[in-house]
């Protein structure tokens, strides 16, 4: 049995995730049986291309380059959350995106897509990459979903609402439902009707927040606040970043002992947790409720802790 998991955040997370991947692999007896990380996911800062998630700052080449060795090195891809759905032909060739795309262009790492714009030309330009159709389509129908299946993705991630929808679900042919990935811990609300606006609203945040950057470098800013369509301002819902204890109790929610008890014996093996924007301490109680034994969990976010504050020095003893 595999169970394999699409983790936040490669940049903001990096150190957190990296002491995360090294607990795995040294102390497997934490862990229920199959746990795997299939990949890291994200943006460097500032790509234009990112979705989903407003992100801020800048990094240089150095830190991606050292970001992609760390994780690739583990045997990790780092997977770009390049869905951006508001992109214009001349974000094509953006200069910061596309060198990123150079660096980490080594038949490993993979790229999520959204903008049919931003796929042909990434299918065009950098062959090589695995594609992951977005959750951001909002494919929430069954006839959506199923078609996107027959289309040319490694992986087709569900829109949320249709998590436990296992009429559609055992429709999936075999072959295909390793291809499937769940967003298990969606924050936003069930059928919310704004979510296809917000990754319009966020995409035009991108594309404002790189503009200002480059022609007015020294004047400050707020990234909640970059387009007169600002998100707070035209989205009225209670969605928002949910505590575990919170999201449990959401129709779309996918426990860990139904992924083990469930959709792993159905043939489903993908399945991505949320928290790009989310602090360190609501990231370990999704990691360690989903991942490791209910036994272990208290020992192992100590451990955890206890590694993230050794001053770079990672050791586990079994």
């Amino acid at each position: 049995m595999r169970v394999r998991f699409h983790l936040p955040d490669f940049t903001e997370h990096f150190r957190f995730n990296l002491v995360f991947a090294h607990m795995l692999k040294n102390r497997p007896d934490y862990f229920r049986e199959g746990v795997e990380i299939a990949s890291f996911y994200g943006a460097f800062p500032p790509s234009l291309w990112n979705g989903g998630r407003t992100i801020g700052g800048q990094c240089d080449e150095s830190f991606v380059k050292g970001v992609i060795k760390s994780f690739n090195d583990l045997g990790i891809p780092l997977r770009f959350t390049f869905t951006n759905p508001v992109l214009k032909e001349e974000h094509l060739y953006d200069p910061f995106c596309n060198r990123v795309m150079e660096l980490a262009n080594n038949g490993f790492n993979e790229v999520i897509v959204n903008s049919p714009l931003l796929e042909d030309y990434i299918r065009k330009t950098y062959p090589d990459y695995k594609l992951t159709s977005s959750t951001c389509k909002r494919l929430d129908t069954e006839d959506g979903f199923l078609n996107e299946l027959k289309k040319d993705y490694s992986i087709v991630v569900m829109d949320y609402d249709l998590n436990n929808k296992f009429d559609i679900l055992e429709k999936v042919p075999m072959e295909d439902r390793p291809r499937i990935e769940f967003l298990s811990n969606a924050c936003c609300n069930p059928k919310c009707p704004n979510r296809k606006l917000e990754y319009d609203l966020i995409g035009e945040q991108m594309i404002y927040y790189n503009k200002h950057l480059k022609e007015h470098p020294e004047l400050p800013f707020d990234i909640n606040d970059y387009t007169e369509r600002n998100v707070n301002k035209l989205i009225h819902c209670n969605c928002r970043q949910r505590t575990l204890y919170e999201i449990k109790d959401l129709p779309t929610h996918i426990s860990p002992d139904a992924i083990w008890g469930k959709y792993a014996p159905m043939g489903f093996e993908q399945f991505k947790l949320e928290g790009r924007t989310a602090g360190n301490l609501y990231l370990i109680d999704i990691y360690m409720y989903y991942m490791t034994k209910p036994e272990c969990r208290d020992e192992a976010r100590m451990m955890f802790f206890y590694n993230l504050d050794s001053n770079g020095v990672i050791q586990y003893e079994s």
